[in-house]
């Protein structure tokens, strides 16, 4: 028994594809990034896999969505946009090199929204629509804007929600997390309520 412990453990620990997987299946289960790239993937309608690619190419999780985005609207190759940010290109110098303004980044909201929010926003809101090809945003704010658009729009979800958890310095891979749990609980809670009404529907017709 001993034996076959100690060969079960050299098998693992000598063997990066397997130490590899146990990697991917902690980290999935503890942050939700296999979710994310997933869920960026059906956004942005391209396989997970591609988002994984990227992700391999040194993009950090929180700019997979506007590498998608920019890719998207200029119709390229998301490894197009990649090369460039490689060479050290902030998102709108990339963006620019596509003929592309920062209107693209602008989400709409009913009122102007706190921070991190607020300041970017008001470039906007500051401007007549012609003129917001003049916009500079940072890198941080192209980032914000990006994944508040992914998160509100994928799942419908509320921009002030996502803007408050970002605001208290969550990550949006766990933002996602969370705005997923509460979309499958509001799915559960409304199968159930589906349910109770047809039952209820087919009591009453029995007695009538």
């Amino acid at each position: 028994m001993k034996k076959l412990l100690f060969s079960f453990i050299a098998l693992v620990f000598l063997n990066p594809a397997i130490l590899a997987n146990i990697s991917i299946g902690v980290e999935a289960d503890s942050d939700g990034i296999n979710s994310f790239h997933l869920a960026i993937g059906e956004f942005y309608n391209v396989p997970e896999k591609e988002v994984v690619i990227v992700r391999e190419r040194k993009i950090p999780d929180e700019q997979l969505p506007v590498v998608f985005q920019i890719a998207e609207k200029a119709q390229v190759n998301p490894s197009a946009i990649i090369k460039l940010r490689l060479k050290g290109m902030s998102w709108m110098e990339i963006c620019r090199n596509f003929n592309l303004t920062a209107e693209i980044f602008y989400f709409e909201m009913n009122h102007n929204p706190g921070p991190p929010y607020g300041k970017a926003y008001g470039h906007f809101k500051n401007r007549k629509r012609n003129q917001w090809n003049k916009i500079e945003l940072s890198d941080a704010d192209i980032i914000n804007f990006s994944n508040l658009r992914f998160l509100s729009v994928h799942y419908g979800y509320s921009p002030d929600e996502v803007i408050k958890m970002r605001h208290n310095g969550k990550k949006f891979a766990a933002i996602h997390k969370e705005v997923k749990a509460k979309k499958h609980h509001r799915k559960q809670i409304k199968k159930k309520i589906t349910k109770k009404n047809h039952k209820a529907e087919k009591r009453n017709k029995g007695k009538s």
